[in-house]
């Protein structure tokens, strides 16, 4: 969510002719991330205020982004907490600004906690299991685009950039699930997943101990895949000690049981768990060496490590004694 195509306020007040939204209060760019163009924007209209955000997608196309806001749209509709795409006059979600495809979204409450309880995590297995179970009525398909066909075309491209032992983990694991999926991939739940539900794609209201879900955000990862890798996303992020990579106890199992309490696992998915929290640490070890080494131009840009990933994958490789799935 870095800003890489600037927009300018007499250029949004034109674009935003085609939307009934009411006169802009407010307007600014939001600096964390690194895949698209994105804007808070404040509104006012007879009814009150109204606060959105504005994505302009950088790498997604015109084509590929239907599936991103019609999933939003149609879970919304399903009662899950997360971003409402807006129509314009016309009818459609999707628009063009400054040269790049556009869309507004409702902009929920709460912020991102960087320190989530096992509260935070509990709320955020239980949404994310009902998050899958909505999704099964979904009518469009489009495949992960940062799953194991992008590993595999993507790992050529960071090994020069690596030392030797690195670039044989990379190698190393991306031959093993390749092999795994062989194996595993068609008995395994499927359907749409979010794909990257980080501390920072969730918000929150209310205490620690008692918190209180503002909804799921950023969405333009999502895709359709085998649903225990999107958990496995969520417990190598929530529940694990940033600085060693290691599990925490307490938060997994708040995590894994309020997500059973929606949707049970089933003995595949049991059996497929080290091998999907290894192939979640991969794809985002991979996505980071990517955008490390070969990074783009931008106004506002956070940039992410790519060794909190490798270690991550190191450990779920390593571990003697893996955690069960509850």
């Amino acid at each position: 969510m870095a800003v890489f195509t600037p927009v300018e306020p007499d250029q949004l007040e034109h674009w935003l002719q085609h939307y009934d939204l009411g006169t802009v209060l407010q307007f600014r760019g939001i600096s964390s991330g690194i895949e698209n163009s994105n804007f808070f924007l404040t509104m006012q209209d007879e009814k009150g205020k109204h606060e959105y955000v504005l994505t302009l997608f950088e790498r997604l196309t015109a084509e590929q982004l239907p599936f991103y806001l019609e999933l939003m749209h149609h879970l919304a509709d399903r009662g899950i907490a997360c971003p409402a795409p807006l129509f314009n006059r016309n009818g459609q979600m999707l628009e063009h600004l400054n040269g790049k495809p556009a869309a507004i979204v409702t902009r929920l409450p709460g912020h991102s906690v960087t320190q989530p309880s096992a509260a935070h995590c509990a709320a955020v297995g239980k949404e994310l299991a009902r998050m899958h179970l909505a999704g099964t009525g979904f009518n469009l398909d489009q495949p992960n685009l940062r799953g194991l066909d992008w590993w595999q075309t993507t790992a050529p491209v960071v090994l020069p950039y690596l030392n030797p032992d690195q670039a044989a983990l990379l190698t190393s694991e991306v031959e093993y699930q390749t092999e795994m999926s062989r194996q595993h991939g068609g008995e395994l739940p499927w359907g749409p997943i979010h794909a990257d539900l980080f501390r920072d794609n969730v918000l929150f209201e209310g205490s620690e101990e008692q918190p209180i879900l503002g909804g799921l955000i950023d969405f333009y990862f999502a895709g359709c895949d085998i649903w225990l890798f999107d958990v496995a996303v969520c417990i190598n992020d929530w529940c694990i000690d940033l600085k060693t990579g290691a599990i925490d106890g307490a938060r997994y199992q708040s995590l894994l049981q309020a997500y059973a309490a929606v949707r049970s696992f089933t003995e595949p998915e049991k059996s497929a768990w080290p091998t999907m929290l290894r192939a979640a640490a991969l794809r985002f070890w991979l996505s980071r060496l990517w955008d490390f080494h070969l990074p783009r131009p931008a106004e506002m840009l956070t940039p992410h490590d790519p060794t909190h990933f490798e270690r991550i994958l190191r450990l779920r490789r390593s571990d003697s004694e893996p955690h069960p799935l509850s």
